[in-house]
Formats: structure tokens, sequence, C-alpha cells
């Protein structure tokens, strides 16, 4: 169809000036062939029509050859006088038609968009459909693209595009000019090929993503969809329509705030799934007592949930940024107005402060004003955009929570680590006990900072082990041996097993491996090379579970 587009628009502008050529060029051929001339012997001759359009030819094109086949009669050489004006005319017509539909943007769109289905068809890879592009969604095609997840984006900013190209992302990401609540586009872009995995719609406007939800469910029931929501209308909404993965970045802090003060190694396992270290400072635990909550509104909101269900005292100042610039003529906050009010609300007592308005520079200058009326104070800041970290980061805040880092973090870990997403979702389950035998066991294991490793057993990830499976029962005790001495223990920490729809976490030793099984397993870098190899080598694998003699 696309292909179909662009040769219709070439004709349609070309039209014209084929004609003008086609016209000019007949008329100066039938004049050649016309008017009489005089061969070397001085007998009158015609030229037929392949010397007469030869001649014409190159002569219009400003060649210039010469007279052939033999020199022309004054008639001849007067009528072509004539042709050369009457073709160059015509040529310059047709070349400057043509400059003009180089730069012709219909046509141009039409390529472009030719150009990006072929890519889309050609992804043989999963992929995901990416609406707009940002510094969230960027971060997660560079995180997620490490782990061989495709990405197509859709943006109807063209500069966002041409950004996205000078990223110059491996392996590629198709990405094209289009707004996204464009049936068009999005079946462009793949919504119903088998590969795709689904659309991740992330927008500020929480209308927009209710929208495109509705759209897309329209146009694939089936498609998987993680969107952005932070009202409860928008979350029912978005559930009734069967939408799994819903993101609300302020009930993602609330919790971890919760978490924090109620069960801080969940917590802290929580947040080594999304890449931090094990270590638990004394700074990274929330302190108990009253807390003070600036802003209003939906993050204000969370946070009232948080601190109640975690049993924390707090009062609210109500400051709404678009107001206070209204009334005050800037969003800098510290005046004897904001001290006074920061006093009755018992600054000088109070345990900690959270910074929760929608503007970046008045939760700055809020938690700077906390800090000089109470130095004790614990401060923690709402930063709603990157572009800010490195000011946030030089005020020294005990804590500093980025919208679009726990977005894209909570993102990355749906679509592309399956299993850690998994593993987050069962830890909540457990008690804070719990929590600290698994820390202590996987820092005596692995160290303060272990990464994890995803396997599904089959042949292609683990390919001697699946051999063995179809001949001998093996347990995950019996793999999990040094395959430099089958007598030590490889240092890993099984931390969540998949067999079926059900999982099973920390599994024991002795439990049964079957293929399909996919495991989740905590290391470093050189033991998880090693569990890998095991796997994946005959021989190893042999040796560690004592089938051959030395």
């Amino acid at each position: 169809m696309e292909n179909n587009q662009v040769i219709w628009i070439i004709l349609k502008k070309l039209r014209i000036p084929f004609l003008v050529i086609l016209v000019t060029f007949s008329i100066s051929i039938l004049g050649m062939m016309l008017i009489p001339g005089v061969d070397d012997k001085g007998h009158v001759y015609h030229l037929n029509f392949f010397d007469a359009f030869y001649f014409v030819s190159y002569m219009a094109t400003t060649i210039g050859f010469g007279e052939s086949p033999y020199a022309f009669t004054y008639p001849q050489k007067l009528w072509v006088t004539v042709a050369i004006y009457l073709t160059v005319i015509g040529w310059f017509y047709a070349i400057g038609t043509i400059v003009a539909l180089i730069q012709d943007d219909a046509l141009k769109k039409a390529m472009a968009v030719n150009k990006f289905r072929k890519q889309v068809l050609g992804l043989v890879e999963d992929f995901y459909i990416i609406l707009g592009y940002n510094r969230i969604t960027k971060d997660i095609i560079n995180s997620a693209s490490k782990n061989n997840v495709r990405f197509v984006v859709i943006d109807k900013d063209e500069t966002k595009i041409e950004e996205l190209i000078l990223e110059d992302f491996y392996p590629f990401v198709p990405a094209i000019v289009g707004d996204a609540t464009n049936q068009y586009i999005l079946k462009l872009a793949g919504i119903n090929q088998k590969n795709c995995k689904g659309v991740i719609s992330l927008f500020e406007d929480d209308a927009k993503n209710m929208q495109i939800a509705t759209i897309c469910k329209l146009i694939n029931p089936n498609i998987q969809l993680i969107v952005k929501a932070t009202s409860k209308n928008q979350i029912d909404y978005f559930k009734s329509l069967g939408i799994k993965y819903i993101q609300n970045p302020f009930e993602i802090i609330a919790n971890r705030i919760y978490l924090n003060l109620t069960s801080p190694y969940i917590w802290l396992l929580e947040l080594w799934a999304y890449g931090h270290s094990l270590k638990l400072d004394k700074k990274d635990l929330l302190p108990k007592g009253k807390y003070i909550i600036c802003g209003c509104g939906r993050m204000a909101g969370a946070l009232q949930k948080g601190l109640s269900k975690a049993g924390i005292e707090y009062e609210v100042f109500p400051i709404q940024s678009e107001k206070y610039l209204e009334k005050k003529g800037s969003v800098i906050f510290g005046d004897d107005e904001d001290k006074e009010e920061l006093l009755k609300l018992g600054i000088k007592e109070a345990a900690a402060i959270f910074a929760a308005t929608n503007n970046d520079l008045l939760n700055l200058t809020i938690l700077n004003k906390a800090k000089k009326l109470n130095p004790d104070i614990y401060t923690i800041a709402r930063e709603n955009s990157l572009e800010d970290l490195t000011i946030f980061q030089a005020a020294n805040f005990e804590r500093i929570y980025v919208l679009e880092k726990i977005l894209a973090e909570y993102t990355n870990t749906i679509i592309a680590r399956e299993m850690v997403d998994a593993f987050i979702k069962e830890i909540r389950k457990m008690d804070n006990e719990w929590g600290e035998v698994i820390v202590n066991m996987l820092i005596n294991i692995a160290g303060i900072n272990p990464v994890y490793y995803e396997v599904e057993i089959n042949e292609k990830n683990a390919y001697a082990l699946s051999l063995y499976l179809k001949k001998m029962k093996i347990t995950l005790g019996d793999i999990r041996k040094s395959r430099e001495n089958r007598d030590e223990l490889l240092k890993i920490v099984y931390l969540l097993l998949k067999r079926d729809d059900k999982y099973t976490l920390m599994p024991m030793p002795d439990m049964e491996i079957k293929i399909g099984d996919k495991l989740l397993i905590a290391g470093n870098d050189e033991v998880i090379n090693d569990f890998e190899y095991i796997i994946n080598n005959i021989y190893e694998l042999e040796y560690v579970l004592n089938l051959k003699k030395e």
C-alpha cells in the first residue's frame, strides 16, 4: 500500500513535466523527419525516426555530438535552433519539478512510512511499541536492549524522533513520526504482529494513557499494556480492560516508604532487585517520629496513606506550586511567612520532612529552609525530572525520589526481567525477619553487590542439563557445585523457581529440576559464568554430578 502511495505521488507530480518533454520531443523529432536534407553525394534524404530521435536526445540534453548522419542544410539548422530552445525549456521545467518533488513533504512522509513498515516487518524478535520518546523511554530502551528486547517508537514530535536516530541504539530501533492515538500508525508499528509483546504508554497526561489503552484494546484485545495511572478511577478503568501492569509512581514511593519504616530488609531486597547494593546504612533507614508533608494532590495523598498504614504521625502543609507562584511571583520558598508556616507545623520537633510538590525548585528551597530551621531533620525530596538530579544530589538530602527513574526501573523490570519482577512480588508477602535472613545469606555467599541470572531450563539455554534430565533425576543441590572441586559449593543462591504458573521462593536444594523450569539465581559474575558453563557443557556437568571417573 505504501509503495503504491509513493508511486502515485511521483506520477502525480511528474505527469505534466513528462507530457511537456513528450510534446517538445515529438515536435522536434517530427520536424527533423519532415525537413529534407542532403547526403554526402548531394542527394536529398529524410532522417528516419531513429536518427531524428538520436539527434534530438543529445541535442536536448546539450551534449552536442554534432550534426548526424550528414551535415545539415540551412532549413534543418533553422529547425534545430527552434528545437534547442523548445526542448531545453522542457528539460528545465522537468528538472525543476524533480528537485521540488525531492523536497516534497508528502513524498518524504510516504517514503518514511514505507521504510518504517519494512523495518517493523523485518523484526523477527519479540518487541514492544513505545509511545513517546523522552528521558523515561530512552532509559528503558538503553537498559532493556542489553537483555535483547527490541522496541518500536512512535512520537508526534519530529525533533524527538531525530534525537532517537542520533542516539544510534543497538540493536536498531525503528521509529516514526505520528500520533500515538492513530489506529493506522499503531497498526503500522506492528500492534497486530505475533511477535509484538505489548505497548508501553507512560505519558504524563493520564487521560491520554486511557485513550491509548482503549484504542489498543480495540485493535488487539490480547495485547499486553504497560500504562501509567495516578488516580483510583483511572486504575479501576485500566483493570476493567484487563490491564495487568499499571504504573503509579506515587503509590510506588508511598509503598517504599511504608516498607522502609516497617520491613527495612524487604525494602532493601526490593531496591537490590532494581540495581542497588545490599548494604544497609543507618542513614538509609527512615526515622520514627512526626513527618511533615509539603504538597497536595496525588503525591501527598499517597504519602499520607503510606504513613498512616505504618502508624506514623504526620502534618500536611498543602502548598501548591501554581498557586504559590501566582501569590508570590516565584517558586523560591523561604520568606518570613513560609518560615512561620513551618514553625506552626512543628518543624523543630519533626523527625522528617517530605517536599512533594510538582516543582523541583520549590521542593529544593523547601528542604533548604527546613534544614536551616532544624539541622537534624531527615529530608526527602520528590524530583520530577532527571534534569535537576545533579542539583538535588549536591544539596545532600537524605533521600531523593525521582519519578522518571522509578517509572523506567519498574517498566524495564517488567519487560526484560520476568523472574526479578516475580521475585519482588513474592518477597513483599514475607516479613522483615525473613528478609534479614535472606539479606545476610546473600551477603555471606555472594557479597554486598551480587548480580542475578535468569535462565529457562531447555536445550537452548541449558543444553547439557536438558539432555541429562531426560535420563535421570537432578536436584538444585546437585548442580550447585564448583566445577573446580565438586566437594565445594558454588557460591550462588537460588532465589526463585517458576514451574508452569507457580512460583517457589527460595527453593530448597533437594528440589528436583524439570525441563521448562525458570530459575532466578544470585551470585557474582564469575560464579554465574561457572554455573552457566556447567549446565551447558556435558563434561563439566558430568564432573559435578560425579558421573565420570577422574
